[in-house]
């Protein structure tokens, strides 16, 4: 290894300890997004009734667990009905309460649960909830975020430090992006279909420290991770609509970007040395030959009856298609779709499924000179690689299991993950040589770690699974629909 990829692995490491503090699994998918825990044993084979330290029913919610000492950290809605939003079939309003949860880490019990103020109630998608985002924590408090009010800020035990109400958000699906903590910033990005932006917080005091736009940005659900140089300010990573964008931490300020994503980004990117590995994918960006559209004035010229250069689902009269795509094209809900509105579908259509590995380094649009591979192909929509011991893993729905190269991109090892072939939502974590993967339907697959990767064991948690496992001192912490567990390797 060159002497300036070590100083940067090193700077990474360091960076992510800074992030860390005391806290084991600080936030989403723990130490700087990674996934990685530090177990040195873990088991292969549980479930409801196997290697059970112990369980504890929890209220709905996707967040995934977050540790500092002995608390872990969830949110949740309780207590709610859930409805239809008009005629749209997955689109769903909860009007439960909002709870932030601190449970003890050696007995599952709850020591204390704190209602959110409720302001409004934005709907969110089947697969999605009220109350995803992951809360982070510094190990002194606990930060939590949610759409349907803003920040909350909580000592470790429960007391209120403070509140900051931010919102409403403009995002058909519901929130996704959870936030982070760079030194005293509590950060969130705030992709949505109309005025996207991202926010730094001071943790201590909740006071807005800066808030950059993003007019390039529709809709995401990405988390960012922080990258640290080896010369230079640190700078979090976001993989948004259509291109991957740097920024510096301490300020906001856009350093460089890479475009070739797909739109509707939801993974959180993968730092190693000097190298960042982001990938992006929706249904139809996989496509080889990719469909022809007109340009917004075709388009006005064709249909616009009123001359007013504007165009409203009326004047797609005799083109059904396309009045039931309007709606969702309509990006700031006013019933008209302008010229804007078209360029970002038109963008959407044309960008591609993509896994890159960017080299750091330089200014500016780095896309012609920083990309050393990319991928297209059996790329996960909702699930973060997973880079462990030297091997880059992705899974994606259908239970397809892909091991690449992270040097070249080549693909070492791919196949169905048998009696998982379902939807993933939760990203891979792994430790002690093993990775952990969940469907949606619960169903825990433990992967032998390696190029030539194997199955070592299935298991059924019998209830649908979107949290991410947590990892700390050889305990597996796993959140189904219903319940919190704690697994371990009985003597």
């Amino acid at each position: 290894m060159s002497d300036s990829r070590l100083m940067a692995r090193i700077a990474a490491i360091a960076i992510a300890a800074s992030i860390c503090l005391a806290a084991d699994w600080s936030q989403f998918r723990g130490p700087n997004g990674s996934g990685v825990g530090s177990a040195a044993r873990l088991p292969s084979d549980f479930g409801p009734r196997k290697n059970v330290v112990w369980k504890t029913p929890v209220p709905f919610g996707h967040s995934s667990p977050v540790i500092a000492g002995d608390l872990i950290f969830l949110t949740a809605v309780e207590d709610g009905a859930r409805s239809g939003v008009g005629n749209e079939k997955d689109k769903f309003v909860d009007r439960g309460k909002l709870y932030t949860f601190a449970v003890d880490r050696r007995s599952g019990k709850i020591v204390w649960r704190r209602e959110a103020p409720r302001e409004r109630l934005a709907q969110y998608q089947t697969n999605n909830s009220p109350a995803t985002p992951s809360a982070v924590t510094d190990g002194v408090n606990v930060y939590v975020f949610f759409q349907d009010f803003g920040f909350l800020a909580y000592s470790i035990h429960g007391v209120e430090r403070w509140r900051l109400p931010i919102g409403p958000f403009n995002n058909m699906n519901g929130a996704g992006s959870s936030p982070i903590l760079f030194r005293d910033l509590l950060i969130l990005v705030c992709d949505q279909d109309s005025g996207s932006y991202m926010l730094a917080v001071d943790k201590n005091t909740g006071r807005v420290r800066w808030k950059i736009l993003r007019p390039e940005a529709t809709r995401s659900y990405i988390t960012p991770a922080v990258f640290q140089p080896q010369h230079g300010p640190a700078e979090l990573i976001l993989p948004g609509p259509y291109q991957v964008t740097s920024y510096f931490a301490a300020t906001g300020e856009k350093a460089w970007w890479v475009r070739g994503i797909s739109w509707h980004p939801k993974s959180v990117p993968v730092i190693d040395g000097d190298m960042i590995y982001v990938g992006a994918a929706e249904s139809g960006g996989d496509l080889e030959i990719q469909k022809q559209f007109p340009s917004f004035a075709e388009l006005v010229a064709g249909h616009d009856a009123n001359h007013d250069g504007k165009l409203v689902v009326s004047e797609f009269a005799g083109d059904p298609k396309m009045q039931k795509l309007l709606p969702n094209l309509d990006l700031n809900n006013d019933g008209v779709l302008d010229e804007t509105e078209w360029n970002f579908y038109l963008a959407r259509m044309a960008s591609r499924n993509s896994l890159i590995a960017i080299r750091h380094g330089g200014s500016g649009d780095l896309t012609g000179t920083n990309v050393i591979w990319s991928l297209q192909k059996y790329l996960p929509r909702c699930t973060s690689p997973l880079l462990y011991e030297g091997v880059l893993y992705m899974v994606k729905e259908g239970g397809i299991l892909t091991a690449l190269d992270p040097k070249t991109g080549e693909i070492l090892k791919q196949g169905r993950i048998k009696g998982a072939l379902d939807d993933y939502y939760a990203s891979p974590v792994a430790a002690a040589g093993k990775v952990f993967l969940l469907s949606q339907q619960g169903k825990a697959t433990v992967i032998r770690a390696g190029a030539d990767w194997e199955i070592l064991a299935s298991n059924d948690l019998e209830e649908d699974t979107y949290a991410t496992p947590a990892i700390v001192d050889d305990k597996l912490y796993i959140r189904t629909r219903g319940t919190l567990y704690c697994f371990a390797e009985k003597e």
